[in-house]
């Protein structure tokens, strides 16, 4: 990736027994370890402003996870496994920096990734930091807020719900915003939200473009399904493992031990994750934007907010704590359309485990 990193970041190769990929750091080798983990369409590069804000005694640790910017282009995610391949990736990172345990952040996609770390490797977290992230249900294809699938098949999630053009564009490098379907406008809409750009969107642009692409990376594969929309999950790729056919397990996830401090945090004007996500089916065939929609009561807009709730709620109940932090005017990155509010809720749930 040609993005150079802002000063007080630096970038190193680091090889584990996984994975090859970009790591950036900050701060003092000896700081207490913060895990950052990207979302789709990114890399380790969204994080640099908001590891450079972290307290004073603490290093900030962002790789480029499997399939995205500098990781070997070699290594796929098998999406059988849900997100099971960056979860294990990240434990991996960790051990190979002599990491016994982290504060770790997802934001969004790496929000369902801290999905899993919280259900299988709980005894690596310090706390766990949940930034808009997907549903633990996963993205597409369930009707309620106990994650019931709309369709035996998991029809209208995974690899072919991406719109072509966006592929086709991301695979010509193209930074215009000539079409909404160009990567820049796509972050524009649905990422960075109405009427904020961010002043390093060119750096975040490319981080897009260094996606690894094709049928077992981004978009990933797909079948043809007899239910609407008539396109059900593959098995290669990040948005397969985002079906909820392969999502993390709730059950494991609500009964883990021992239980890490969460903090969601979330933008009030979020576009990509809520109960009426602009590119959920449910939503898009309620709207009029995807003929045959069934109505309703067979597909209605996935209530994304409302299962992450269903399920920190249970969570608290089976003696976890977590605590939910709406920015209302941020969209999909509060950390950097609002950082100051951000940073206040976040440097505060690092403080207690310290």
């Amino acid at each position: 990736m040609a993005n150079p990193t802002m000063k007080g970041i630096e970038a190193r190769t680091v090889e584990t027994g996984r994975l090859r990929t970009r790591v950036l750091f900050s701060g003092a080798d000896d700081g207490i370890p913060v895990l950052f983990l990207h979302g789709n369409l990114g890399a380790a590069t969204w994080w640099e402003e908001t590891m450079l804000r972290l307290p004073k005694g603490y290093r900030g640790i962002a790789p480029d996870q499997r399939g995205y910017g500098d990781a070997d282009s070699e290594a796929k995610i098998d999406a059988t496994r849900g997100l099971g391949d960056l979860a294990d990736d990240a434990v991996d990172l960790l051990d190979h920096l002599a990491v016994k345990r982290a504060h770790v952040v997802g934001s969004s996609l790496g929000g369902s990734v801290l999905w899993h770390l919280v259900a299988r490797a709980p005894h690596r977290l310090l706390s766990a930091t949940l930034v808009a992230p997907g549903s633990p249900f996963g993205f597409g294809g369930t009707k309620d807020v106990v994650g019931t699938p709309c369709h035996p098949d998991f029809a209208g999630s995974g690899g072919g719900l991406i719109n072509p053009d966006l592929v086709r564009r991301l695979m010509a490098g193209d930074r215009t915003t000539e079409s909404p379907f160009s990567p820049r406008a796509a972050l524009r809409m649905l990422v960075f939200g109405p009427g904020f750009i961010p002043d390093r969107e060119d750096a975040f642009v490319n981080a897009a473009l260094a996606m690894h692409l094709g049928d077992r990376d981004y978009p990933g594969d797909f079948v043809l399904s007899p239910h609407w929309p008539h396109i059900a999950p593959g098995v290669w790729g990040p948005n397969n493992a985002l079906s909820p056919k392969y999502a993390c397990p709730v059950a494991e996830l609500i009964a883990a031990q021992p239980k890490a401090n969460v903090l969601w945090i979330r933008g009030g004007k979020d576009l990509a994750v809520s109960d009426a996500a602009a590119s959920d089916p449910g939503n898009l065939g309620r709207m009029g934007l995807l003929p045959g929609w069934p109505g309703a009561e067979v597909y209605p807009p996935q209530p994304m907010v409302g299962q992450t709730r269903h399920i920190l709620d249970q969570y608290a109940q089976a003696g976890g704590k977590f605590a939910e932090v709406v920015l209302p005017d941020s969209g999909h990155v509060p950390f950097l359309d609002n950082p100051a509010a951000f940073d206040q809720a976040f440097h505060a749930h690092l403080m207690p485990a310290r």
